[in-house]
């Protein structure tokens, strides 16, 4: 009954998307006024990751019953939004998703699809890994068309879309998936393994895959060394920092980052709150030139702001890993071919070969065309020698694979300042002036 009379509010009040192309000279406004409901700041967040935009402020408030956020956005190019489409298809997409209207794309009981299956894999890094990954594949007559590969703490994980050779659809024989999976795992777990490798079928749609991915490291526990390395200086300038403050005359524990600013890490932010189960009922975003500062006002779904050490200990933590998980190391090299059976594994092959350590991996394939990228560094994970690029780039096609820029030591390190007056003090009044 109480769902119905959600539903029923909800129509009642549809959520007002605005988007002001003259409010700001450098940047696009979004505002978003929707009824308030638990993950709603997520939905929104993704919508804009989805379009590729990029947020460099924000103000967000969502006391009692009412939502309401305002994005600063560009194109990836720093540009303000102009194209009429892509401003119909922004307010359609926000509006739906702001409206928790059901969709094949976060319905749980979703169908697995018939173009691919879905598999997730987490598992120790080491290098070489994704190498004997699309070499079993390989072996196993199965092509990977889409994937994403994450590694964070000596832990990786990977949603991976395959499909079979011979049909070029999903494979569905339930003893092959089965050899599938035993095969996978035996190549994550390795030698000496003592955290369990796992190999799931998921429905395609259910989630977002960079939300998955989260899902996957933070149920491994990824953030355990995380912590443990907070307390080293070695890398100290190098990492975010997290804090936790808490504001008892408004009864909300105070979460501020300070990081290096980089696309999507919003959402990154966000998504492990959410799935924490913490809500954001205040919150302010503001990117420069090399730093991003958050700021979040959250209490627990429970309505109880952070109440004991050992949970701080863990939302910082979990924080700092999230922040650390798409942060890219190493030489980006993109790869443009024709797709062929076994392209992946002999790519990922010739790597290894190479002693290049994969990173991070987003492979992607669209009419008959592989896009992939990968950031690689070497087996110490420091700058790779120009000559083993250039042989890498012979062996593989100059034309196919390009050299995109080296990430390692990269940019400035933000430097130490105190930011947690500057925030507490002009939250509210950023809310009131949006």
């Amino acid at each position: 009954m109480d769902d119905e009379y959600d539903k029923l509010i909800r129509r009642l009040n549809p959520p007002r998307v605005v988007i002001d192309n003259n409010a700001c000279k450098d940047a696009t406004v979004i505002e978003v006024d929707s009824m308030n409901k638990h993950g709603i700041l997520l939905k929104v967040v993704q919508v804009l990751m989805d379009m590729n935009l990029i947020i460099t402020k924000a103000f967000i408030s969502s006391d009692g019953g009412w939502f309401m956020d305002v994005f600063n956005v560009t194109t990836h190019d720093g540009n303000k939004i102009r194209d009429p489409e892509v401003i119909n298809a922004i307010q359609m997409r926000l509006e739906v998703d702001a409206s928790f209207v059901p969709s094949m794309r976060d319905s749980v009981g979703v169908m697995p699809s018939e173009d691919h299956t879905s598999i997730e894999l987490s598992g120790t890094d080491r290098p070489g890994l994704l190498s004997e990954v699309c070499a079993v594949l390989a072996d196993l007559h199965c092509n990977v068309v889409n994937a994403d590969v994450w590694t964070h703490n000596n832990r990786a994980a990977a949603v991976v879309h395959v499909t079979d050779d011979a049909t070029g659809c999903a494979v569905k024989d339930p003893q092959r998936l089965l050899t599938i999976k035993k095969l996978l795992c035996n190549v994550l777990r390795g030698n000496g393994e003592l955290k369990e490798a796992k190999m799931t079928l998921s429905p395609p749609g259910v989630t977002s895959t960079d939300r998955r991915l989260h899902q996957i490291m933070l149920a491994d526990r990824d953030y355990e060394r995380a912590g443990k390395a907070r307390l080293g200086v070695e890398d100290n300038n190098l990492r975010p920092r997290v804090t936790a403050v808490n504001c008892t005359e408004k009864d909300y524990t105070v979460i501020i980052t300070r990081s290096r600013d980089r696309p999507k890490l919003l959402f990154d932010v966000i998504c492990t709150l959410t799935d924490m189960e913490y809500v954001v009922f205040h919150g302010m975003v503001h990117t420069g030139r090399v730093e991003a500062h958050l700021e979040f006002y959250i209490r627990h779904k429970d309505g109880l702001p952070i109440s004991s050490e050992a949970e701080r200990d863990r939302v910082l933590h979990c924080l700092e890993a999230a922040i650390e998980r798409r942060e890219s190391e190493g030489l980006k090299l993109e790869l443009f071919a024709e797709d062929r059976v076994g392209l992946l594994s002999d790519i990922t092959r010739i790597f290894r070969e190479n002693s290049l350590r994969i990173r991070r991996a987003e492979i992607s394939t669209k009419c008959g065309k592989a896009n992939d990228i990968f950031y690689v560094t070497d087996m110490t994970g420091t700058t790779i020698d120009v000559k083993i690029v250039e042989s890498i780039r012979k062996q593989i096609g100059d034309a196919m694979l390009q050299v995109k820029h080296n990430l390692c030591h990269s940019q400035t390190p933000p430097k130490e300042t105190t930011t947690t007056g500057f925030f507490l003090g002009n939250l509210f009044k950023a809310r009131s002036y949006s």
